[in-house]
């Protein structure tokens, strides 16, 4: 007489936390959440030969490992810039090696990823010392633009004095004589128009 047992086969979450190394051997504290279901069809097979608590026998392990194999191929810094392309090569190489035992994955991210304290701290200061000097090269081309205002102001204001004085030289005393006249009649037209009102 055989006993009966019923299988579930809806998706289940699973939270793999993984300490491992870096390409460039810093330490990284990464996490990956994956929901995941068995293959019904194998069900019988896999409680048999695994057992029930086949997500801790096998899934952790296996997520561990490849969790491990991908992201030695990066280093600190691509983790962070290629989050996306080291996520997606993790759940890449997890469902298929999931699929040898049974698995299927409905859903692989990487839920955290973290650096040591020392190693976050240099990444800040890295970040601090390239803003200053953004901030100093900002300076020095500000100033360098303020220098060539400045020369192009004092060039042109010799190039008015230039003119002025060659003009004073063709014109002679006539040109000065103008000017007078011009400036009475200016005076004059004010003068009136101020008691005309």
């Amino acid at each position: 007489m055989g006993t009966e047992t019923n299988y579930l086969c809806h998706s289940r979450p699973c939270n793999a936390p993984v300490i491992t190394g870096s390409k460039d051997l810093q330490i990284v504290n990464i996490t990956l959440r994956i929901l995941f279901r068995p293959v019904a069809s194998q069900l019988p097979h896999i409680f048999t030969s695994i057992g029930e608590d086949y997500d801790e026998r096998v899934l952790l392990p296996i997520t561990t490992k490849i969790l491990k194999s991908v992201v030695a191929h990066f280093d600190a810094g691509e983790l962070i810039t290629q989050r996306e392309l080291v996520s997606r090569q993790v759940s890449d190489d997890l469902t298929e090696r999931a699929a040898t035992f049974g698995f299927i994955l409905d859903y692989v991210f990487l839920t955290h990823l973290t650096f040591r304290k020392e190693f976050t701290e240099a990444m800040e200061a890295k970040k601090v010392a390239q803003q200053e000097a953004e901030r100093a090269r900002y300076v020095v081309e500000k100033s360098e633009q303020q220098k060539k205002a400045a020369i192009m102001s004092a060039e042109g204001d010799s190039k008015a004095a230039e003119l002025i004085t060659n003009s004073l030289a063709t014109a002679g005393d006539s040109l000065i004589e103008l000017l007078v006249l011009l400036g009475t009649f200016i005076y004059k037209f004010l003068f009136e128009y101020r008691f005309s009102v």
